[in-house]
């Protein structure tokens, strides 16, 4: 397996320390006037999401993580499961809802979204950063109340809910960002 010295640190670096893989979020190189050189390193845990600080002195070095990210194909949903399918290999990946997370709010059909696999093992999926979405289910807006400020709830097609200003009605399709999952704009009436 390959490895990275010292010199090789640099934020956006995927590594595996104690068998997980991590990417390095923050580096900082620090010169004491007397002594070795170190490096200050934060990287967060690919699979549970948290985070690690750890020192290292000029010359160590680090296992690269075999991790790749591949555009896969929302299939279905399986009880609990997703399936996802490779465009290019036509591997099937079933993602548990854990690795999931709240990504069923934005899922339809045939939707392309970004996996990052380790070790052949999906360990996140990422729907795209904007998604369209059909409003099926929302009270109507009260006449003359065109301020976007005004918010009610609406159910999209996904049976996600989301907050939408006051002038958007059933049928309507939406943009929503998958990052904040708040409402960007209406895309048609």
């Amino acid at each position: 397996m390959a490895s990275y010295n010292t010199s090789d640190f640099r934020k956006g670096l995927k590594i595996q320390i104690d068998g997980e893989p991590y990417l390095m979020t923050e580096m900082m190189f620090v010169k004491p006037g007397k002594g070795n050189a170190m490096y200050k390193c934060k990287m967060k845990n690919l699979i549970r999401g948290t985070t690690l600080d750890r020192t290292y002195k000029g010359g160590d070095s680090l296992e690269s993580a075999d991790v790749e990210t591949t555009t896969v194909q929302f299939l279905y949903r399986q009880g609990e499961d997703y399936v996802f399918m490779d465009g290019e290999t036509f591997e099937q990946y079933e993602v548990t809802s854990d690795v999931a997370g709240d990504i069923w709010k934005y899922l339809k059909d045939g939707m392309e979204c970004s996996m990052t696999l380790y070790n052949g093992q999906a360990i996140i999926v990422e729907a795209p950063q904007h998604v369209q979405l059909e409003v099926v289910e929302t009270a109507p807006g009260t006449k003359g109340d065109t301020a976007t400020n005004v918010t009610k709830p609406a159910k999209m097609e996904t049976g996600a809910e989301f907050l939408v200003p006051g002038f958007i009605k059933e049928g309507n399709v939406i943009k929503i960002s998958t990052i904040t999952g708040e409402y960007v704009e209406r895309v048609s009436n």
